[in-house]
């Protein structure tokens, strides 16, 4: 089975849209319910293939889990067992390595095979095993099965990189070790804040949260956790650069700026028109005032540039004006989706594994693409909108990993899109009713994170 995008671009977006849980938030979350014996309760978890993965992963522990449709999940951990974690559960998902930091925690011993993901070039998990490695633990792991046991102890951590798995499986570790546990080139990214926030709300003490040197304290009478998911900065990004490219106008809600002040700053460089409220949370973007221009960006850990936005940005440069310069710091294949890119007809000369020219503005035409990883994916997708024509954006699993609804959310902005689902056979086993403007804006008021009326920005 696969399920494919079909987009007919060239409509401009409009209108509100209400920006959903963060995936990379909700996933340590999810793991930090193994911590404590009580019922663990999260509010605003997006309903995409990782989560519910994670669960399934708890399950197979031995937790109860529950995931209500007003995105509220529910985990009881009173009955869960350390047991080898099989490769079907965690080949996919590779914030299952997450999973290390509190079995070890609570029961010793932790042992699965090596968790999967997309394909983002060399990603080691020395980091992650190293960390633990500081803080007391003893490998055994093999060829197959990442294996580690042994009594945690607060400990001094230094990080081998800024990795946020490893961050976000030590402060879990640490969360209910008597003492103080500090942690050297933490990464500091939204989700890791998160994470750190929801923590103290169970009483555990964090000095450093969004910087690069963090001590915890934990504390071991815990029993429960209750928490909001914090809002998808990822997704802000993504709606903001699909309605440069599509010069439509849309308001999105739910946005905390202070996640993205280098990506909006990169905006702002290229003519990108928008304004931000702060006290309603709104950010308006207006892109029919825009005149994108070229610019040069550099990725880097938080706060700089956004790793997972450089491909949304790269779709804009290939409708910005002059020679824009994408150079990716932290994976050497992160550019893949380039090539997919030049299919649709942009200008793009790839210098080496992390840097790339494209030179803009060009007109892009309908094609068949695929979705390499999340990112690239939504890529496509922002690339198809704005393209002239029909578009089919293959493997759409991969982006549906990392947006909530990203397909339904664009249709109540006005895109033009379906969702098909292909059988095994090359039947279409399921397809979406192509939407227009007008029939979308009735049916999407039943769906509440979405609004569909159309404001003057």
């Amino acid at each position: 089975m696969d399920m494919h995008y079909r987009i007919l671009g060239g409509e401009p977006l409009r209108g509100d849209v209400t920006i959903g849980g963060s995936k990379n938030a909700a996933l340590p979350l999810i793991a930090a319910s193994m911590l404590y014996d009580g019922e663990t309760v999260l509010h605003n978890v997006p309903r995409i293939r990782d989560t519910e993965v994670m669960l399934r992963i708890l399950e197979f522990l031995g937790a109860e889990t529950c995931f209500e449709p007003s995105g509220t999940v529910r985990i009881s951990t009173k009955h869960l067992r350390s047991k080898p974690i099989p490769e079907e559960l965690v080949s996919k998902l590779r914030a299952s390595i997450i999973f290390l930091g509190p079995l070890l925690a609570r029961f010793g011993v932790v042992e699965m095979a090596y968790p999967g993901g997309c394909v983002l070039g060399k990603r080691p998990l020395d980091a992650n095993v190293s960390s633990l490695l500081q803080m007391g633990a003893e490998d055994m792991s093999t060829e197959t099965t990442l294996h580690l046991q042994g009594t945690l102890q607060p400990s001094l951590v230094i990080l081998p990189e800024f990795s946020v798995t490893a961050t976000e499986s030590v402060l879990l570790a640490a969360a209910t070790l008597s003492g103080e546990t500090r942690i050297e080139l933490a990464a500091a990214e939204p989700h890791v804040q998160d994470l750190e926030q929801a923590l103290m709300s169970t009483g555990v003490e964090i000095d450093g949260i969004g910087e690069h040197s963090v001590r915890v304290r934990g504390r071991k009478d815990v029993s429960s956790l209750t928490h909001t998911v914090t809002n998808d900065y990822l997704e802000v990004g993504t709606l903001l650069v699909a309605t440069l490219v599509t010069k439509g106008k849309v308001r999105l809600h739910g946005v905390d700026d202070e996640h993205l002040l280098s990506f909006l700053d990169v905006v702002k460089r290229m003519g990108g028109v928008f304004r931000y409220d702060t006290v309603e949370k709104v950010l308006f973007v207006d892109g029919e005032l825009s005149s994108l221009q070229a610019v040069n960006i550099k990725t880097n850990i938080h706060p700089g540039f956004p790793t997972d936005l450089q491909a949304p940005m790269g779709v804009a440069m290939s409708q910005a004006q002059g020679v824009s310069r994408i150079f990716e710091r932290l994976y050497e294949r992160k550019l893949s989706y380039l090539y997919e890119l030049e299919k649709m007809g942009a200008h793009v000369e790839v210098l080496n594994a992390r840097e790339a020219l494209i030179i803009g503005p060009r007109p892009l035409r309908g094609r068949t693409v695929a979705s390499n990883d999340i990112r690239a994916g939504a890529a496509m997708v922002l690339a198809a909108l704005c393209a002239e024509g029909e578009t089919t954006v293959t493997d759409v699993r991969y982006i549906e990993r990392g947006y909530d609804r990203l397909d339904e959310k664009l249709v109540s902005l006005g895109a033009r899109m379906e969702r098909v689902i292909i059988g095994d056979d090359g039947k279409i086993r399921q397809q979406t009713a192509e939407k227009t403007v007008e029939s979308v804006t009735g049916e999407m008021r039943n769906i509440s994170p979405l609004v569909s009326t159309t404001y003057n920005l």
